[in-house]
């Protein structure tokens, strides 16, 4: 009889706890509901600064920063040792500060319509500085009659298609 008690009674403890455990998912799940919901706020897009970059300008400074962003991978370790920091050379290019284009740049990237038009004409730029490139080495080519050294030759075979790899 004990044991039938004893046996009774685990199988009520065992209730109890899936039981709790039912109530404690429940109670994570509404949590975890409670926070998403809670967490979707509307996303205000930036206002127009008063210093907006035009857009043909902005393809211009965001042309250059891909062009930087590259010679930094080519060779970063004469940029830093001259001290060279392309931002602050693009910046005075273009008389701009950084703040404006910050600014700017968040302002064209809210509208996804306006933006993908900036970068396919950046696209287009670099697709374009790309073929000039080419036609330079070609050029350099024939002049030297096709003795191009073999360190020459993997500085050539990097360029090949930097827009193709870079941008898509």
């Amino acid at each position: 009889m004990k044991m039938l008690e004893d046996r009774r009674q685990k199988t009520e403890e065992r209730e109890v706890k899936k039981d709790n455990r039912g109530s404690l998912g429940i109670f994570l799940l509404l949590c975890v509901l409670f926070v998403i919901v809670t967490s979707c706020q509307d996303v205000k897009k930036p206002e127009k600064p008063q210093n907006l970059i035009p857009q043909e300008t902005m393809a211009n400074i965001l042309t250059d920063i891909y062009i930087s962003n590259a010679a930094r991978s080519v060779n970063n370790r004469l940029l830093k040792e001259y001290n060279i920091k392309l931002d602050s050379v693009i910046y005075e290019k273009y008389e701009i500060d950084s703040l404006q284009f910050v600014e700017s740049n968040a302002f064209y990237s809210s509208n996804i319509k306006t933006y993908t038009k900036i970068i396919s004409s950046i696209e287009e730029r670099l697709k374009l500085l790309q073929e000039e490139k080419d036609s330079i080495y070609e050029i350099i080519k024939k002049e030297r009659g096709d003795t191009i050294s073999g360190k020459e030759k993997i500085k050539e075979g990097l360029l090949i298609n930097p827009v193709k790899n870079g941008i898509n």
